[in-house]
């Protein structure tokens, strides 16, 4: 059985970097990868809290970052994607729409990646393991800098828009997103 959310996690950090660059040095952009990396964890972790949640969309799939694209206004072509055949893409059929939106508010909300931190507590995916979200919950001023596209509300808001109030709705009652 699939259980393993590794490749839905970052083809989704990478939809979000790619979309949201830092525009800095390399540090920079390493900073922000390491930031959209925890956000899309954490939501990640949040959307399919079971191991039966995540070998379930192993199997059904994610529905890949079309409506995405459409939102921000981007296609393949603008990621400097000039393909030579269909497999380039491929890695975009393993983004997850509601946990981009929700890696993205967290992003953009503090106080909300301080609460979706503290609901990963006693998570089956953090049971055995410490995992440090520090990144995410508390970014020094150079990790700020570094992903000042990523953390802007304004700029974002079109994707936190999408799903925001069923990641509340997660975090507030604890129950399951249901669509």
């Amino acid at each position: 059985m699939f259980a393993d959310l590794s490749p839905l996690i970052a083809a989704t950090a990478q939809w979000l970097t790619r979309s949201y660059p830092s525009g800095g040095s390399a540090l920079d952009s390493a900073l922000c990868e390491v930031q959209a990396r925890q956000a899309v964890t954490v939501a990640a972790w949040l959307r399919y809290p079971t191991p039966m949640d995540a070998a379930l969309v192993g199997v059904a799939g994610t529905g890949g970052s079309d409506r995405l694209d459409q939102v921000v206004g981007v296609d393949g072509s603008a990621y400097g994607m000039e393909t030579d055949g269909p497999d380039e893409d491929a890695w975009r059929t393993w983004v997850d729409e509601v946990v981009v939106s929700w890696a993205a508010c967290l992003l953009a909300d503090p106080e909300l990646a301080a609460r979706a931190v503290a609901a990963l507590a006693d998570s089956s995916h953090t049971t055995g393991v410490t995992v440090d979200f520090r990144r995410l919950t508390d970014p020094d001023d150079h990790g700020r800098r570094a992903a000042a596209l990523l953390r802007h509300p304004d700029l974002v808001a079109p994707i936190t828009e999408m799903h925001r109030a069923g990641l509340v709705q997660r975090l507030t009652t604890g129950q399951r997103l249901t669509a």
